[in-house]
């Protein structure tokens, strides 16, 4: 799908505040409330835009500690990296995996709320991941707000 500029600004505008109603986001890039959101709806129907969700505060998150853990499988056949994947998946501390080139084979980040310990979801958890050969775990310092 080819998208222009008005596109692109919708894009923009939405991936910074995507509560934005039609007429906020119209009145923001120049076009009327029900042209917006017939550009809204086509982005959506092309898979341009894959979905809106909230953004929670730390507080709502369990004060959680951000963990990023690199994952070596033993091997990159795909039914090691299937099951790796299908048990990765029904797991609720890690919201974000990157399958990545380079030394590891995973990149994840865990958040940790305060009321649990790293210490037991790596060894409850991802040390019990099929096919796992290693874990680098870093802890994170400081995050920083940039590009929203």
């Amino acid at each position: 799908m080819h998208i222009d500029a008005l596109d692109e600004k919708i894009l923009r505008h939405l991936r910074r505040d995507s509560s934005l109603t039609s007429e906020a986001l119209g009145e923001a890039i120049g076009l009327s409330p029900s042209a917006t959101h017939r550009r809204v709806k086509a982005l959506e129907r092309d898979g341009m835009i894959l979905g809106y969700s909230a953004r929670l505060s730390r507080l709502a998150e369990g004060n959680p500690s951000t963990v990023f853990v690199q994952v070596t499988l033993v091997d990159q056949r795909r039914a090691t990296m299937e099951a790796f994947e299908g048990a990765l998946a029904r797991t609720s501390q890690v919201h974000e995996a990157h399958l990545m080139s380079g030394e590891s084979d995973y990149l994840l980040k865990v958040l940790v709320p305060e009321s649990d310990s790293y210490e037991r979801i790596h060894r409850e958890i991802l040390a019990g991941l099929p096919g796992v050969h290693r874990l680098v775990t870093q802890f994170t310092i400081r995050t920083l707000a940039v590009g929203r």
